[in-house]
């Protein structure tokens, strides 16, 4: 009769997971480097200069030398400015870009005055999604304002205005589903 141990099996798959996992972090890690290399290569490949020209009322651009992460944010920032994506779409905007360049410098003096100089530009967006009741993007776009000055009058009133447009909502799919509701009544009574 043949007797073999489950404790052992247990702690050889236990102990053959761990560097897999670890593999396979480190491996998303240099992936995710590489590509944010690529980025930054190819949005100063394409300019010529390493940065994107500024165009009239467009902040000041960041050294095109510089190559570290906060160089290529910085560029990927420029870029969005030029194609006027200051708060949206999500993930491929100026302030997010401007907001990871903050995390990893917090005291940037480009990422801050750039997005000192688009505020009421950026405010003039978010009121846009509010006033086209896309109430969900307005909430995120209001939310990277907000990470960069929580305490603006301007940004209160949006989000005011932004809670009183979700109270209509509200309102209106009440009064949708009370009119289904009685429609679905009266015709159940007439059966």
């Amino acid at each position: 009769m043949r007797r073999t141990s489950p404790i052992p099996d247990v702690m050889n798959a236990s102990l053959s997971t761990t560097p897999n996992r670890r593999g396979l972090i480190w491996i998303s890690g240099a992936l995710a480097v590489a590509v944010l290399g690529a980025i930054g290569w190819y949005v100063t490949g394409h300019t010529g200069t390493g940065s994107s020209a500024s165009t009239g009322s467009a902040p000041a651009s960041a050294s095109s030398a510089d190559d570290s992460g906060t160089g290529i944010l910085l560029g990927l920032a420029d870029t969005a400015i030029k194609d006027k994506h200051l708060v949206a779409p999500a993930g491929s905007n100026a302030y997010e870009f401007y907001l990871s360049v903050l995390q990893l410098d917090a005291q940037n003096k480009t990422a801050q005055q750039n997005m000192h100089d688009l505020f009421g530009s950026a405010s003039e967006e978010v009121e846009r999604s509010i006033n086209n009741n896309d109430l969900d993007e307005a909430q995120r776009e209001l939310g990277l304002l907000r990470e960069f000055d929580s305490t603006n009058y301007t940004l209160s009133l949006l989000g005011g205005k932004l809670d009183a447009a979700r109270q209509v909502m509200i309102k209106q799919d009440e009064a949708r589903a009370a009119a289904i509701q009685a429609a679905n009544t009266q015709g159940a009574a007439a059966h």
